[in-house]
Protein backbone atom coordinates (compact mmCIF):
# COMPACT_ATOMS: atom_id res chain seq x y z
CA UNK A 1 0.00 0.00 0.00
CA UNK A 2 1.33 3.79 -1.03
CA UNK A 3 2.81 5.93 1.77
CA UNK A 4 0.11 8.36 0.99
CA UNK A 5 -3.05 5.80 1.42
CA UNK A 6 -1.75 4.92 5.10
CA UNK A 7 -2.08 8.32 6.08
CA UNK A 8 -5.35 8.91 4.45
CA UNK A 9 -6.96 5.38 5.75
CA UNK A 10 -5.49 5.61 9.26
CA UNK A 11 -7.11 9.41 9.31
CA UNK A 12 -9.93 8.06 8.02
CA UNK A 13 -10.34 5.29 10.61
CA UNK A 14 -9.86 8.14 12.88
CA UNK A 15 -13.05 10.14 11.54
CA UNK A 16 -15.45 7.09 11.30
CA UNK A 17 -14.57 6.12 15.11
CA UNK A 18 -14.74 9.73 16.28
CA UNK A 19 -18.07 10.39 14.28
CA UNK A 20 -20.00 7.50 15.68
CA UNK A 21 -18.94 7.92 19.37
CA UNK A 22 -19.55 12.01 18.39
CA UNK A 23 -23.42 11.10 17.72
CA UNK A 24 -23.99 10.13 21.61
CA UNK A 25 -21.80 12.79 22.97
CA UNK A 26 -24.27 15.72 21.09
CA UNK A 27 -27.26 13.73 21.96
CA UNK A 28 -26.07 14.26 25.50
CA UNK A 29 -25.07 17.82 25.28
CA UNK A 30 -21.91 16.58 26.62
CA UNK A 31 -20.07 17.65 23.39
CA UNK A 32 -16.80 19.64 25.69
CA UNK A 33 -16.30 16.49 27.25
CA UNK A 34 -14.37 15.36 23.69
CA UNK A 35 -12.43 18.67 24.62
CA UNK A 36 -11.62 17.67 27.53
CA UNK A 37 -10.62 14.27 27.48
CA UNK A 38 -8.60 14.56 24.23
CA UNK A 39 -6.54 17.11 26.03
CA UNK A 40 -6.46 15.34 29.72
CA UNK A 41 -5.53 12.02 28.25
CA UNK A 42 -1.84 13.88 27.86
CA UNK A 43 -1.50 12.93 31.75
CA UNK A 44 -2.25 9.14 31.24
CA UNK A 45 0.02 8.88 28.16
CA UNK A 46 2.73 10.76 29.82
CA UNK A 47 2.35 8.95 33.06
CA UNK A 48 2.44 5.64 31.35
CA UNK A 49 5.37 6.65 29.54
CA UNK A 50 7.45 7.68 32.73
CA UNK A 51 6.56 4.10 33.82
CA UNK A 52 7.54 2.02 31.32
CA UNK A 53 10.12 4.37 29.27
CA UNK A 54 8.19 3.52 26.08
CA UNK A 55 5.96 5.26 23.48
CA UNK A 56 4.20 2.49 22.23
CA UNK A 57 2.15 -0.29 23.34
CA UNK A 58 -0.93 -1.00 24.72
CA UNK A 59 0.13 0.53 28.12
CA UNK A 60 -0.86 4.09 26.47
CA UNK A 61 -4.18 2.86 25.92
CA UNK A 62 -4.45 2.20 29.65
CA UNK A 63 -3.40 5.11 30.58
CA UNK A 64 -5.15 7.23 28.24
CA UNK A 65 -8.41 5.82 29.54
CA UNK A 66 -7.63 5.39 33.49
CA UNK A 67 -7.19 9.63 32.43
CA UNK A 68 -10.48 10.10 30.45
CA UNK A 69 -12.45 8.62 33.15
CA UNK A 70 -10.74 10.40 35.87
CA UNK A 71 -11.76 13.51 34.21
CA UNK A 72 -15.30 12.05 33.80
CA UNK A 73 -15.61 11.33 37.36
CA UNK A 74 -13.88 14.50 38.54
CA UNK A 75 -16.65 16.18 36.15
CA UNK A 76 -19.49 14.49 37.66
CA UNK A 77 -18.22 15.18 41.33
CA UNK A 78 -18.25 18.74 40.97
CA UNK A 79 -21.32 19.02 39.09
CA UNK A 80 -23.02 17.21 42.01
CA UNK A 81 -21.55 19.53 44.52
CA UNK A 82 -22.95 22.33 42.42
CA UNK A 83 -20.48 23.84 40.41
CA UNK A 84 -22.06 24.10 36.88
CA UNK A 85 -20.60 21.38 34.39
CA UNK A 86 -19.18 24.10 31.70
CA UNK A 87 -17.31 24.99 34.86
CA UNK A 88 -16.43 21.60 36.32
CA UNK A 89 -15.32 20.65 32.70
CA UNK A 90 -13.03 23.55 32.28
CA UNK A 91 -11.36 23.61 35.57
CA UNK A 92 -10.63 19.57 35.72
CA UNK A 93 -9.51 19.35 31.79
CA UNK A 94 -7.52 22.56 31.75
CA UNK A 95 -5.69 21.19 34.93
CA UNK A 96 -4.89 18.21 34.14
CA UNK A 97 -3.41 19.34 30.61
CA UNK A 98 -1.35 21.51 32.42
CA UNK A 99 -0.26 18.77 34.60
CA UNK A 100 0.74 16.63 32.03
CA UNK A 101 2.49 19.31 29.70
CA UNK A 102 4.10 19.91 32.85
CA UNK A 103 5.15 16.21 33.42
CA UNK A 104 6.56 16.36 29.55
CA UNK A 105 8.76 19.69 30.33
CA UNK A 106 10.41 17.97 33.54
CA UNK A 107 10.40 14.25 33.40
CA UNK A 108 10.12 12.94 29.54
CA UNK A 109 13.85 14.75 28.48
CA UNK A 110 14.43 13.75 24.84
CA UNK A 111 11.50 11.24 24.23
CA UNK A 112 9.96 12.28 21.06
CA UNK A 113 6.74 13.24 23.19
CA UNK A 114 6.32 17.16 23.52
CA UNK A 115 3.51 19.86 23.82
CA UNK A 116 2.73 20.42 19.51
CA UNK A 117 2.98 16.75 19.11
CA UNK A 118 0.48 16.34 21.83
CA UNK A 119 -1.75 19.36 19.74
CA UNK A 120 -1.17 18.37 16.01
CA UNK A 121 -0.42 14.80 16.23
CA UNK A 122 2.84 13.30 13.42
CA UNK A 123 0.46 11.65 11.00
CA UNK A 124 3.20 11.57 8.26
CA UNK A 125 5.51 9.38 10.74
CA UNK A 126 2.61 6.49 11.02
CA UNK A 127 3.53 4.84 7.53
CA UNK A 128 6.99 4.12 9.05
CA UNK A 129 6.46 2.58 12.59
CA UNK A 130 4.99 -0.53 10.84
CA UNK A 131 4.13 -4.28 12.76
CA UNK A 132 4.06 -8.04 10.48
CA UNK A 133 0.84 -9.95 10.82
CA UNK A 134 0.18 -12.91 9.08
CA UNK A 135 -1.04 -13.28 5.61
CA UNK A 136 -1.38 -9.62 5.75
CA UNK A 137 2.23 -8.57 6.08
CA UNK A 138 3.54 -5.30 7.28
CA UNK A 139 1.15 -2.54 8.74
CA UNK A 140 1.26 0.47 10.30
CA UNK A 141 1.00 0.01 14.00
CA UNK A 142 -1.56 2.88 14.35
CA UNK A 143 -3.66 1.66 11.92
CA UNK A 144 -3.76 -1.43 12.95
CA UNK A 145 -4.45 -0.02 16.92
CA UNK A 146 -7.37 2.43 14.84
CA UNK A 147 -8.93 -0.63 13.33
CA UNK A 148 -9.00 -2.72 16.42
CA UNK A 149 -10.97 0.15 18.08
CA UNK A 150 -12.93 0.78 15.06
CA UNK A 151 -14.00 -2.80 15.58
CA UNK A 152 -14.68 -2.11 19.47
CA UNK A 153 -16.53 0.91 19.14
CA UNK A 154 -18.99 -0.82 16.34
CA UNK A 155 -19.74 -3.75 18.57
CA UNK A 156 -20.40 -1.51 21.49
CA UNK A 157 -22.69 0.57 19.90
CA UNK A 158 -24.71 -2.55 18.31
CA UNK A 159 -24.54 -4.02 21.31
CA UNK A 160 -25.71 -1.07 23.82
CA UNK A 161 -27.77 1.14 21.14
CA UNK A 162 -31.20 0.94 22.54
CA UNK A 163 -29.40 1.57 26.41
CA UNK A 164 -27.49 4.40 25.02
CA UNK A 165 -30.39 5.51 22.96
CA UNK A 166 -32.66 5.84 26.17
CA UNK A 167 -30.35 7.60 28.13
CA UNK A 168 -29.14 10.23 25.58
CA UNK A 169 -32.55 11.25 25.56
CA UNK A 170 -34.50 11.01 28.64
CA UNK A 171 -32.44 9.45 31.37
CA UNK A 172 -35.46 9.60 34.07
CA UNK A 173 -36.98 6.89 31.66
CA UNK A 174 -34.14 4.70 31.18
CA UNK A 175 -33.76 4.53 35.16
CA UNK A 176 -37.19 3.90 35.64
CA UNK A 177 -37.41 0.83 33.33
CA UNK A 178 -34.16 -1.03 35.12
CA UNK A 179 -31.46 0.52 32.83
CA UNK A 180 -28.21 1.65 35.00
CA UNK A 181 -28.14 4.68 33.82
CA UNK A 182 -24.51 5.24 36.02
CA UNK A 183 -23.17 2.36 34.84
CA UNK A 184 -23.97 3.13 31.07
CA UNK A 185 -21.97 6.94 31.18
CA UNK A 186 -18.76 5.32 32.07
CA UNK A 187 -18.93 2.65 30.18
CA UNK A 188 -19.28 5.53 27.13
CA UNK A 189 -17.00 7.86 28.65
CA UNK A 190 -14.83 4.71 28.69
CA UNK A 191 -15.36 4.18 24.91
CA UNK A 192 -14.88 8.18 24.32
CA UNK A 193 -11.38 7.70 26.56
CA UNK A 194 -10.02 4.41 24.37
CA UNK A 195 -11.22 6.08 20.57
CA UNK A 196 -9.07 9.75 22.03
CA UNK A 197 -5.81 7.79 23.09
CA UNK A 198 -5.82 5.54 19.40
CA UNK A 199 -6.31 8.68 17.64
CA UNK A 200 -4.37 10.67 19.54
CA UNK A 201 -0.50 9.99 18.98
CA UNK A 202 -1.32 9.99 15.12
CA UNK A 203 -3.60 12.86 14.77
CA UNK A 204 -3.09 15.22 17.86
CA UNK A 205 -5.83 16.65 19.91
CA UNK A 206 -7.23 19.46 17.48
CA UNK A 207 -8.11 16.85 15.27
CA UNK A 208 -9.64 14.52 17.77
CA UNK A 209 -11.99 17.13 19.05
CA UNK A 210 -12.56 18.28 15.49
CA UNK A 211 -13.28 14.62 14.62
CA UNK A 212 -15.67 14.31 17.74
CA UNK A 213 -18.00 17.05 17.28
CA UNK A 214 -18.15 18.37 14.58
CA UNK A 215 -19.20 15.72 11.88
CA UNK A 216 -22.62 14.73 14.56
CA UNK A 217 -23.18 18.26 14.96
CA UNK A 218 -23.47 18.49 10.97
CA UNK A 219 -25.04 15.03 10.77
CA UNK A 220 -27.60 16.51 13.33
CA UNK A 221 -28.60 19.07 11.18
CA UNK A 222 -29.25 16.34 8.12
CA UNK A 223 -31.37 13.90 10.63
CA UNK A 224 -33.78 13.30 13.74
CA UNK A 225 -32.79 9.16 13.20
CA UNK A 226 -30.35 8.00 15.18
CA UNK A 227 -29.48 5.41 12.81
CA UNK A 228 -28.94 7.84 10.01
CA UNK A 229 -27.13 10.07 12.14
CA UNK A 230 -24.72 7.60 13.20
CA UNK A 231 -24.08 6.81 9.43
CA UNK A 232 -23.86 10.48 8.23
CA UNK A 233 -21.50 11.28 10.99
CA UNK A 234 -19.00 8.39 10.30
CA UNK A 235 -19.33 9.55 6.41
CA UNK A 236 -18.48 13.17 7.39
CA UNK A 237 -15.70 12.17 9.27
CA UNK A 238 -14.08 9.85 6.56
CA UNK A 239 -15.01 12.70 3.90
CA UNK A 240 -13.10 15.53 6.05
CA UNK A 241 -10.01 13.11 6.47
CA UNK A 242 -9.85 12.45 2.81
CA UNK A 243 -10.56 16.24 2.01
CA UNK A 244 -8.37 17.90 4.60
CA UNK A 245 -5.58 15.71 3.46
CA UNK A 246 -5.19 17.30 -0.12
CA UNK A 247 -6.02 20.67 1.00
CA UNK A 248 -2.30 20.30 3.18
CA UNK A 249 -0.90 19.10 0.14
CA UNK A 250 -2.71 21.42 -1.96
CA UNK A 251 -1.22 24.40 0.85
CA UNK A 252 1.59 22.70 1.76
CA UNK A 253 0.53 22.66 5.41
CA UNK A 254 -0.22 20.86 8.21
CA UNK A 255 -2.38 17.64 7.63
CA UNK A 256 -3.96 17.55 11.18
CA UNK A 257 -5.54 20.91 10.76
CA UNK A 258 -6.34 20.80 7.58
CA UNK A 259 -8.60 17.76 8.55
CA UNK A 260 -10.39 19.84 11.56
CA UNK A 261 -10.40 22.60 8.74
CA UNK A 262 -12.53 19.84 6.58
CA UNK A 263 -14.73 19.18 9.25
CA UNK A 264 -15.62 22.85 9.50
CA UNK A 265 -16.43 23.18 5.67
CA UNK A 266 -18.26 20.24 6.11
CA UNK A 267 -20.34 21.83 8.62
CA UNK A 268 -21.10 24.76 7.50
CA UNK A 269 -21.99 23.08 4.26
CA UNK A 270 -24.62 21.13 6.47
CA UNK A 271 -25.93 24.62 8.23
CA UNK A 272 -26.14 26.53 4.78
CA UNK A 273 -28.18 23.48 2.88
CA UNK A 274 -29.87 20.44 5.13
CA UNK A 275 -33.39 20.65 4.13
CA UNK A 276 -35.17 21.01 7.57
CA UNK A 277 -32.64 23.00 9.73
CA UNK A 278 -30.31 24.95 6.96
CA UNK A 279 -30.36 28.63 6.69
CA UNK A 280 -31.65 28.26 2.97
CA UNK A 281 -33.99 26.27 3.34
CA UNK A 282 -35.47 28.05 6.76
CA UNK A 283 -34.98 31.20 4.50
CA UNK A 284 -37.37 29.94 1.40
CA UNK A 285 -40.00 28.44 3.61
CA UNK A 286 -40.71 32.15 5.41
CA UNK A 287 -40.71 33.65 1.77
Amino acid sequence: MAYTAWIILTASLVGLSCGLIGVFLILRRMAMMADAISHSVLIGIVSAYLITRELSGWHMMVGGMVAGLLTAVLVQWFNSRGVQQEASIGVVFTTLFAIGVIMIATQVGNAHLDVKHALMGEITFVPWDVVQLPWFGSIPEATLILIIVLILVLVAIFTFYKEWKITSFDPMLAASIGIPVVLMHYLFMSLVSITTVAAFDAVGAIMVVAMLITPAAAAYLWTDRLSLMLVLSGTFGVLSAISGYYIAVLLDTSISGSMAFATGIVFMISFLCSPKHGVLAQHYRTT
